[in-house]
Order: structure tokens, then sequence, then C-alpha cells
């Protein structure tokens, strides 16, 4: 006489529903590998006991979490496919609530830190942004320190470009002059020797007369000299002048 078909229901003695637990979970998971060798399909089996123990199985080398993503990424794609306006509609919601949530979060630090509403915060809390604070000033003034530097290296290289620059400035010109000297010099005519003034004729006239009675025989009455251009006159013309 064959055996009677078993009727699902709970077990209600507890101790014959811990045997059939471990019977049939012993089967269920022969069963998992055998389906997983002889077709070499990718199963997963979860099972927790009614105490809440864990027992699983995956029958590839990797690890459940490969098979539960994987059933977690079919199972979004065809949520996706089936209703695609519901389901992008729920994603935008939950990404408006996220950026929502992070705005406000960045708004209240914010004001934490120009020193508004502070009343909400510990002490604990209080040192936190003190320390974050400080953490803060100390790039700033690394940063402006670093700018500072940065400017005046960039002003000292500019002055030694315009020094440069002025120093070429200095030689061109300095060079231009002396082109333009030499091309005057060139252009300019030569200069004739000075020509010697000719003597004008001089008269030179001499007339000496002694006192009356009192010069001696060795002394002339009168001399009388007139010279043109170092030349004695004619006697004539001496004799005239002195008649």
């Amino acid at each position: 006489m064959g055996r009677g078909r078993v009727q699902l229901k709970r077990i209600e003695n507890k101790i014959n529903r811990q045997v059939t637990f471990s019977k049939r979970r012993s089967g269920l998971l022969k069963k998992a590998h055998e389906i997983s060798v002889l077709c070499d399909a990718e199963v997963a089996l979860i099972i927790f006991s009614t105490k809440g123990k864990l027992y699983e199985y995956s029958s590839t080398d990797s690890s459940m979490e490969k098979i539960l993503e994987r059933y977690e990424h079919y199972t979004y794609a065809e949520k996706t496919l089936k209703s695609p306006d519901l389901e992008s509609q729920t994603n935008w919601c939950q990404e408006y609530s996220k950026l929502k949530a992070k705005v406000e979060s960045l708004s209240k630090s914010q004001r934490h830190l120009m020193g508004e509403q502070l009343d909400s915060l510990n002490l604990k809390e209080l040192q936190q942004l003190e320390h974050q604070l400080e953490i803060s000033l100390k790039h700033v003034r690394s940063r402006k320190s670093q700018v500072m530097f940065d400017s005046i290296a960039e002003l000292q290289r500019k002055e030694r470009a315009l020094r440069e620059q002025n120093k070429n400035l200095e030689q061109e010109l300095t060079e231009k002059k002396q082109r333009a000297h030499r091309e005057q010099d060139r252009t300019s005519p030569v200069s004739s020797p000075p020509l010697i003034a000719e003597p004008q004729p001089t008269l030179i006239m001499g007339c000496h007369q002694g006192r009356g009675g009192g010069d001696g025989p060795g002394q002339a009455a009168a001399q009388t000299q007139v010279r043109i251009s170092g030349s004695l006159l004619p006697p004539w013309m001496l004799h005239h002048l002195s008649g």
C-alpha cells in the first residue's frame, strides 16, 4: 500500500516541525546543487529558519552578491519596460527629495559658518565648528600669502623687462645720434681758411717842433714821415707837406 499524500499545512508539533525543516532543508540544498551542475544554471538559495538563522547556497564561483545584483538588474529593467513613466516619476521624486535634503543641510552648515543660528548646537558641535573655521582660516591665509608672493614675483619680472627695454632704447638713441653726427659731417661743405686782410693804407704824420731858442743844432726842427702800407711817400709829396 502506498504512502498517502502529505497535507501541506503548518506542523503544530514543535519537535516534528524542526525535524521536518532539517530534512527538507538538506534536500532542497541538494536539489539546488544538482540542478546547477546538471543544467549549468546559476542558482541562489536563501533560507531563514524560524529562529532567524541563515542558510544559503550559490552555484557559481562568485559570491551570492553577484547573483543578487543580476537579479535586481533584471527586475529593475523589467519594471522599467512595464511602467516607464511611473518608474521615471518615482525616480525623479526620490532624486528631488535627496537634493532638497542636501541643499537644506548645506544651507544650515553655511549659516553656522557665518555665525548664525548657533543656539541649536551643543558644546561638542560648537568645538567642531570652531576647529573647522580655524582650518579654513589657515587655508585662506596660506592662499593669500601665495597670491601675494606670485604678484610680487610678477611685478619684479615686469620691472626687469622694463629696465631691459629702457636700456635697449637708450642704446638705440645713442646710436641714432652718432649716425646723425656722421651724416652731418659728410654732407657739410669743407670750410676754407680765413682770408688775411690786407693792411689798409695808413697815413702816419709826425711833426715835432722844438722850443724856440732852446734847441740845439743837432736836433731837427721838424720831422715828417708819411707812410702808406709801410712805404715812404715820394719826395715831392714830402716837400709839399712840409712846405
